[in-house]
């Protein structure tokens, strides 16, 4: 069944931004979900082993349930791999309906084999949360150094919880929700006021350092985002206009997201 593996990537219309970024244009955000799993699926397939880093949020649950599909059928294995999770909010048990935790064991982890030792969550609940930041920084350095890192995109230019301001060098830290984001994760929790005011996140520059970066983006709201992570310049004010700097990114963003891209239009 590995031979399946690659039809939707085969399929979708691939731009050069610039060497070394590719934008791959699907459809709909089934297309997209499809196309970003396989991509996970080659890394997984060509390499077992592979550290990921791995997103939440909406855009990435279509992936996580081919992921899944992928995994029940025999086609690819998480248990050799290591997993990172991007972000997880300040102050919530893993537990607590709104955590991460409890979204990626929804969306992923109670679906595939992935062996718990090596999957890794920021602890939001950590007693000390700058030894917290630092001991998950360690962690992706022991593990040998991200492989993969899937990221999604913020209606404000953010990539796991780097909020527009945040350094391009930064490492795994304590950052403080801007409302934008906030408002974004409100479904997870009984009242928008519920919604923690800070998290954890993996910093940019502890983000650029994997071997590959996979972003995501899908929907008409997150066209000004992926234009200026794309096209505008490489500034804070932007955290993922810092994805210009790596030297091997994939894009997959669907015709709604990629609207004000001058690529789709060549």
């Amino acid at each position: 069944m590995k031979e399946a593996v690659g039809s939707i990537l085969d399929f979708a219309p691939r731009k050069l931004i610039r060497p070394g970024l590719v934008l791959l244009l699907t459809q709909d955000a089934e297309q997209l979900g499809c196309a970003a799993a396989e991509v996970v699926a080659k890394q997984l397939l060509a390499k077992p082993t592979s550290v990921l880093a791995l997103p939440t949020g909406r855009t990435p649950i279509g992936m996580y349930r081919f992921l899944a599909e992928m995994c029940r059928q025999g086609q690819i294995s998480f248990h050799s791999a290591t997993t990172f999770n991007l972000d997880e909010f300040v102050g919530l048990e893993p537990s607590h309906p709104g955590s991460y935790h409890t979204y990626m064991r929804r969306h992923l982890l109670d679906h595939v084999d992935a062996d718990p030792a090596r999957v890794h969550i920021p602890a939001g609940d950590a007693p000390c949360l700058d030894c917290e930041c630092d001991r998950y920084e360690s962690e992706i350095s022991r593990a040998g150094g991200l492989d993969l890192a899937v990221l999604g995109i913020g209606e404000n230019g953010h990539i796991g919880f780097n909020e527009p301001g945040s350094p391009l060098d930064s490492r795994t830290r304590v950052v403080a929700l801007t409302p934008s984001s906030r408002a974004a994760n409100a479904h997870l929790f009984a009242c928008p006021e519920d919604v923690p005011q800070q998290a954890i996140t993996m910093g940019v520059g502890t983000i650029l350092e994997a071997r590959r970066l996979l972003l995501l983006a899908n929907g008409p709201a997150k066209a000004d985002a992926l234009y200026r992570a794309l096209h505008g310049p490489i500034a804070s004010a932007s955290p993922a206009s810092a994805i210009q700097l790596h030297p091997n990114v994939v894009v997959i963003a669907d015709t709604t997201a990629a609207a004000r891209l001058p690529e789709i239009a060549t």
